[in-house]
């Protein structure tokens, strides 16, 4: 059963499960790492027979097969997929930004130039679940970024396919080749390239440890967007909720994995009561019981603050993953919460409004990040170079200010880079 406590009885530390109790995978996955940079394609076929017990001939997903297994698709969820990618276009495309030009000094022109990355890689999970929803919410931003070419990899089933759901969303969000491949080889090849997998500038996309691990390897060789932990979820409800809906939204983060964090914070004791009754009633439901229930019992909690305000404040603070706020009037307290990777307005806007269709990115700040990092955005998938130019008036300006500055800090070929041009021919 899930535990209630008031806010001054637990450690704002303990809130949340923030530590992954799981083995050490560094050592396994640098070897893996290894094998794939200097064995290439080979490494990947013996690691997927290994690993995901299937025997490839090719790694690619060939147009014959992407167009048969997107064609499987039922034609009703096909729709949903389709108005889902709108909705997530649509939400993603304000965030495309352009550079800027700056001419407020005379015979000075400063400004900003944003380039998509060339190629990206992103990392679609599989084995016995598919998410096709983790395909739309990576590869949509990437294509408005502008991005040359979108490489996708997703561990085939024991029949060598990749399911079908996975196929039509890859098509719908413009990825451009597709490989079958998983788990810390694919993060491998995607990172180090080999003689089929084209090297990529960045890879984005969940996964489990040994995919997480690598992700952490490989950062430096190519960019990453972030490291993710346990899903989360921290829902602020006010004494009018419905409890019964309050249950479901905190559950529906429960059965992602059993650390995954699912927390109440509300201002009534009465509503935090009819909640943990509810939860049990509702997991006795649910297919993923078993995994919801060690989730609740192990990282759950109600904890009963003496107002929404200071709620408001506990969130902060624990920066979560999603944030609902559950309560009357809740554009009145958006601006009190400065850290939440994703918040949720209102009692008709569940957590998996946002995981599937409303449009704002899935991919969020877990474990506290939120306090600095972002949602995947366009912003993810963009570089931005800056550049600047003198006319020979303009530097007659200034070259004597940053020849002092460099004399300052002893670089005396800093300034001589400047200097130099206006001594006179023949001076040393």
């Amino acid at each position: 059963m899930i535990k209630i406590y008031d806010l001054n009885e637990v450690p704002e530390e303990e809130i949340f499960a923030r530590q992954e109790e799981a083995a050490d995978v560094s050592a396994p996955v640098a070897d893996i790492l290894r094998a794939v940079k200097e064995r290439g394609d080979a490494a990947l076929l013996e690691y997927e027979k290994q690993f995901d017990r299937v025997e490839l001939s090719a790694l690619e997903v060939t147009p014959q097969e992407l167009e048969e297994g997107a064609a499987q698709v039922d034609p009703e969820f096909t729709e949903i997929l389709r108005e889902a990618a709108e909705n997530i276009r649509a939400f993603h495309a304000k965030q495309k930004r352009e550079g800027f030009l700056m001419t407020q000094r005379e015979g000075v022109v400063l400004g900003q130039k944003i380039t998509p990355l060339a190629r990206v890689g992103i990392y679609v999970p599989g084995g016995t679940a598919a998410y096709p929803s983790t395909v739309l919410m990576n590869a949509i931003p990437a294509h408005i970024a502008g991005v040359g070419e979108i490489i996708m990899a997703t561990p085939p089933g024991r029949d060598g396919k990749i399911r079908p759901a996975i196929l039509a969303a890859a098509k719908l969000a413009g990825v451009t080749r597709i490989f079958k491949m998983g788990g810390a080889q694919a993060v491998a090849a995607l990172a180090c390239g080999t003689e089929t997998v084209p090297k990529v500038d960045k890879i984005v996309g969940p996964g489990n440890a040994y995919v997480a691990e690598a992700k952490r390897q490989v950062f430096g060789l190519v960019n990453i967007d972030m490291i993710a932990g346990p899903s989360e979820v921290l829902v602020i409800a006010d004494g009018n909720s419905n409890p019964a809906w309050v249950a479901a939204d905190l559950l529906s983060q429960a059965e992602h994995d059993k650390m995954a964090s699912a927390v109440l914070v509300t201002d009534s004791r009465g509503l935090a009561q009819a909640v943990s009754r509810e939860i049990e009633n509702q997991l006795r439901t649910l297919e993923r019981e078993e995994i919801a229930r060690a989730s609740i019992e192990q990282n759950g909690k109600i904890i009963v603050a003496r107002s929404l305000t200071q709620a408001a404040e506990v969130a902060n603070r624990i920066a979560p993953e999603h944030l609902e706020l559950s309560v009357d009037d809740p554009f009145d307290y958006l601006g009190l919460i400065e850290n939440a990777g994703s918040i949720f307005l209102g009692r008709y806007n569940p957590e998996p409004m946002g995981d599937y269709f409303a449009g704002p990115n899935h991919t969020l700040p877990t474990m506290g990040t939120a306090r600095f990092y972002s949602p995947l955005s366009v912003d993810d998938f963009i570089k931005k170079s800056q550049f600047s130019y003198y006319t020979r008036e303009a530097l007659e300006r200034d070259y004597r200010k940053v020849s002092r500055f460099a004399m300052e800090e002893g670089l005396t070929a800093h300034a001589r880079a400047v200097d130099i041009r206006f001594e006179k021919e023949g001076e040393t």
